[in-house]
Formats: C-alpha cells, structure tokens, sequence
C-alpha cells in the first residue's frame, strides 16, 4: 500500500471522480507524520484556498480511509455533505477500526443520514465522538441514535444540538440513558419543544438519580424555568458525577438560582455551571457566591454574561472568590457593570487572585475611574465557528475544552 495522498489518488481514478485538491492539500501535510492524524478539512478554513467537500469526496474519503490506521480524527464542519455523504461515512464506520472522532457540524444531514450513521455504530466500537451539531436531523433521527444508544458500549461524547429534536427524541435520549454506561458527554440543546409542563426536565432529572457515568449535559436553549431546574437540582442532590452542567439561554430566575446553589452547598461534584443569559438578577447571584464562599463547594468555572445582574450580585461573587480559591473562571459581561463591580474585578485582577485568561473582562482606566471592557473569553466561545487565525481551541476562549480534559480523565 502506498501512500494516503496515492490511495486517495487512486480511489479518485478508478471510482472516475474529480480530485479535490484540498483534500488532497491536507492529506499531504500529514505524509510522514506519526502518531494519532486528524484530518481538519473544514469548510470554512479562511488561511487555505477551500474547496468544500461533497457527497463524492465522501465516498473518495471512506475508500482512501478505509484501511487506514494512523487517522484518528476526521473533522469535516461546514461542508455540503448530506444524507449520500452520510451514507458514504457510515460504510467507513462499519469498517474502520481506529477513527475515534467524528465532526459533521453545519452540514446538511436530515432524517436519512442520522439513520445511516446510527445503524452504523451499532457495529462500530471503536467512535469516541461524533458531533452532528446543526444538522437537522429533526426528531426521527434522533429516535435512531437513541435506540443505538442501547446497543452501542463505546460512544463517549454525543453532540446534537441545534438539530432540531422534539420531545419525544429528548425523553427517548433520557430513558436510553439510565442504562448506558460508556456516554460521558451529551448535549441536547435548542430542541423543538412546544410544551411548557417541563417532561424532559422530569425524565432528565429521573435520569441523573440513576446515571453514575455522565459527566456533562448541555441543556441550553430548552426554555427550561425555575421548576424544571428544581427537578434536575432534586435529582443532583444524590448524584456525584455529573461535573458540567450547561443551562444557559434558559429561563432561570433568582428561584432556580438558588435550588442550585443549594447543591453547590451539599454536592462537591459539579465544578463548570454555565447560566449565561438567564435572568438570575442580584438575588441568584448573591446566593450562588454563598455557596460558593462554603469550602465544601468545588465549582471551578461560573458562567453568568447577560443576567441583568448588578452591583450587590457581583460584588458577592467578588468577595465569595476571596474567601474560597476553587472557583479560577468567572465570565459577567452583558451584566451592569457599575464602578463598584469594576473596582471589585480590577482588584481581582491586579492581586492575581483572577487570571486575564480566565474571566471575559479587562481593566482600563478613563479620568482616574476604573472601568471594565469586554473580552473575546469564554466556556465556547469557538462552539458555532473556528478563528480566522490563532488556535482552533484557544484556552482562554474555550475554557471547557481544559477544565473538562481535566476534570473527566
């Protein structure tokens, strides 16, 4: 066997397709490199002359990759594959022994394609990640990753956000969930759901007293409200695994903060609580750096931009971070940010209790009052795009990425 830019070569030749010359830009840099490759053929590279990837470029792929066992990592985010590509993937699944991640983020894969990748991985035990964020799957396809879900024992991290899943596939991933044991990660965020009586936050909650394996759940964008939250917070109560809980673009006010700073009072567990626009206000605030003040609490990275939160809430948060040195990340821009709170956060900073890298604020000064300005820092900020320049996952700009290879090896 020759080289991967060979096979490829000949793959395209004998299936007669059109050679995609960054495809095969890329697989040339990794000629004679050792070790775990991922193969990063994104898009919306804008450093490279792009030429996005297809359905036949899929096929080529799956045949060049097929018996390939040095590329680790495929990351194809924000091509034009849809359900025939997805089929061209999932062959490669079935036969492929090494590939452990899988990034389709932003293509147009629907119902058909979720269908083919799930039914794949049945077989598959070898896929750690897959990533199928903005791909409108819809509800059918994530009926048919959940019910791979019972079968599948090696899946570590599923991402299908903003997919457009229904009640039924969440409450489905919920039930699948009390039995799995390899899922450490899963991220439902943005469904479709049109009622308010809060169902997923009841099977969700159900779920967390019985699962000792998850390590992160991502529940942004669900419209969830304070008694959605007191489920899920009754049932963290028993539960000591679960590290990073994400509930931002929510509908949480003072009331769900506080049902969660009681957990961080008597659970030592979660360390990365993300509240980003809620409506917490002054009140949750104060009762979350309560908690947070306690020695008992872990918590290690708050997130609470756009909170309508001012000077008592974050001046609290200032002092809780005095009293106890765990919590190293705190993100509050989007917040009244009154010459207090920046007096309180310039001392944060200038005592080196608060890294630069570790919170979305800097200093400045303007006719001797201290003011604050925002920076481009974060849990995700990178989640939806990558850097035009610079690193693809920066820490200072995705925090969660460091603090959860930590906190789930």
């Amino acid at each position: 066997m020759g080289s991967i830019t060979e096979v490829y070569s000949s793959v395209c030749k004998e299936l007669k397709l059109r050679t995609n010359r960054y495809i095969l830009e890329v697989l040339q840099e990794t000629e004679g490199k050792t070790g775990d490759i991922t193969l990063k053929l994104t898009g919306n590279d804008r450093l490279r002359k792009v030429e996005k990837v297809t359905n036949k470029d899929a096929l080529a792929l799956s045949r060049t990759l097929r018996d390939n066992d040095s590329v680790t990592g495929l990351d194809l985010r924000y091509n034009c594959i849809t359900d025939e590509g997805a089929g061209h993937l999932a062959d490669l699944l079935k036969e492929n022994v090494c590939l452990r991640s899988l990034d389709l983020t932003c293509n147009d894969i629907q119902t058909d394609g979720a269908e083919y990748i799930a039914k794949s991985l049945t077989c598959n035990d070898a896929l750690l990640s897959l990533r199928l964020t903005g791909n409108k799957i819809g509800n059918g396809g994530a009926m048919h990753f959940a019910s791979m879900l019972q079968v599948n024992s090696t899946l570590q991290e599923l991402d299908v956000a903003d997919s457009d899943l229904g009640t039924q596939s969440v409450i489905a991933f919920a039930i699948v969930l009390n039995n799995n044991k390899s899922l450490r990660s899963v991220n439902i965020s943005r469904p479709l759901l049109f009622s308010h009586q809060e169902e997923t936050a009841v099977h969700l909650s159900g779920m967390l007293v019985v699962n000792q394996c998850l390590r992160e759940l991502h529940l942004g964008k669900m419209g969830m409200t304070d008694c959605g939250v007191e489920r899920l917070t009754d049932a963290l109560r028993t539960n000591y695994t679960l590290k990073y809980l994400d509930l931002r673009c929510n509908r949480l006010t003072r009331d769900g903060a506080r049902c969660l700073a009681k957990v961080l009072k008597n659970n030592g567990t979660l360390e990365i609580l993300d509240l980003a626009s809620n409506r917490i206000e002054d009140d949750g605030a104060f009762y979350l750096s309560q908690a947070i003040a306690l020695p008992t609490c872990n918590l290690k990275a708050l997130s609470i931009p756009s909170n309508n939160i001012a000077t008592v809430g974050l001046v609290s948060l200032s002092r809780a971070m005095q009293a106890n040195n765990t919590l190293t990340h705190i993100y509050i821009w989007g917040n009244r940010l009154e010459e207090p709170v920046c007096q309180a956060f310039s001392d944060l900073l200038s005592s080196g209790r608060l890294s630069s890298e570790q919170t979305d604020v800097c200093v400045y000064e303007v006719d001797g009052c201290v003011c604050l300005a925002e920076v481009f820092h974060g849990l995700k900020r990178h989640y939806y795009w990558t850097p035009s320049y610079g690193q693809d996952v920066n820490p200072a700009s995705n925090a969660a990425v460091a603090l959860t290879n930590t906190t789930l090896s």
